[in-house]
């Protein structure tokens, strides 16, 4: 990580920023639990695109998606160069494969622009708004939104 960024107050939430290709997002760092070196996944019989398949993180059997594929960016094909940022989504631990880790944010309210009406559909139900900051635009990943059966369980 290269350091720590403000955007706004010092009071604002604070965030993670990734890359994904040349774009950049980030999620809510209170979520994140660990990022960890690309680890080769064990593939899942049926499993979406998406899915990379599991790891074994101490015992436990951790999903991985493929960030990029979920969001409709292309499928990665992971190296040694990619990362896995452990999140936390409802009572889940879930693996997110990203390309690398930027810097952690501190976001206020009125530094997050809405999702733009020109987006479609797909793209705001998993943005939950863009950052503008330093000439690079961020977009914030809702995290209940990455795997569908989280969602429904949420409702």
């Amino acid at each position: 990580m290269s350091g720590i960024a403000n955007i706004g107050e010092a009071n604002g939430q604070e965030l993670i920023s990734f890359r994904i290709g040349t774009q950049e997002f980030c999620v809510d760092i209170m979520a994140v639990r660990e990022i960890r070196g690309w680890t080769q996944a064990t593939p899942l019989p049926q499993a979406p695109d998406y899915v990379c398949g599991v790891i074994n993180l101490r015992g436990a059997v951790l999903p991985i998606v493929d960030l990029s594929a979920r969001l409709g960016l292309g499928v990665t094909k992971p190296d040694v160069r990619n990362v896995i940022i452990v999140v936390r989504i409802g009572p889940r631990l879930v693996g997110l494969l990203v390309d690398a880790v930027s810097e952690i944010l501190t976001a206020t309210a009125e530094s997050i622009q809405p999702t733009p009406d020109v987006s479609c559909d797909a793209v705001k139900m998993f943005i939950k708004g863009i950052l503008a900051f330093d000439g690079r635009m961020i977009s914030w990943i809702l995290l209940d939104r990455i795997l569908p059966e989280l969602e429904e369980e949420a409702a």
